[in-house]
């Protein structure tokens, strides 16, 4: 008799146990962090992201392009202590996977929220939101956007100060 691996059988629970946890489904943590901590990295921390995209510095590591056969782009970015993106928009949705540091994520018209180490934020199609490190602690994610052959992203404007701090 041979044994089936746990692995197997255990992926899909992990998968959906991950996948099902939804932005207007969470609660947002308690922000109790004021010491700068040092963010441990998974990846390479990639190349810089435009400026016109982002408030400070976040850096990109492409992990899985998309293609016609799995139209998903997979990757990692990680934000420096204050960083953030500017407001933006996926066609197709965006899956964040949070694995170091603390930061927010905040959808149009709803609390910002406050993420960290562990979180996986779902932000759903064409969906105003942005998302950065906390004032003194960087933030690590890694990011899936689905449906690729719908576009990738839609850049907008800056996240004011204000907004951010808020």
């Amino acid at each position: 008799m041979t044994a089936k691996p746990v692995f197997n059988l255990a992926t899909p629970a992990v998968i959906a146990a991950l996948l099902s946890v939804a932005c207007n489904d969470r609660k947002p943590h308690k922000d109790t962090s004021q010491t700068t901590t040092q963010t441990e990295f998974i990846f390479s921390k990639g190349e810089k992201g435009p400026d016109q995209n982002f408030t400070g510095n976040a850096y990109n590591t492409s992990l899985v392009a998309p293609d016609s056969t799995y139209t998903t782009a997979i990757g990692n970015v990680y934000f420096e202590p204050g960083s953030r993106s500017n407001w933006h928009t996926h066609p197709g949705g965006q899956i964040l996977i949070i694995t170091d540091g603390k930061g927010y994520h905040q959808i149009e018209g709803q609390p910002k929220q406050v993420i960290q180490k562990g979180d996986v934020v779902k932000c759903p199609p064409n969906t105003r939101h942005w998302h950065g490190a906390a004032e003194n602690t960087g933030l690590q994610q890694m990011y899936i956007v689905p449906n690729t052959e719908k576009g990738i992203v839609n850049w907008m404007e800056t996240v004011t100060d204000s907004v951010y701090i808020k």
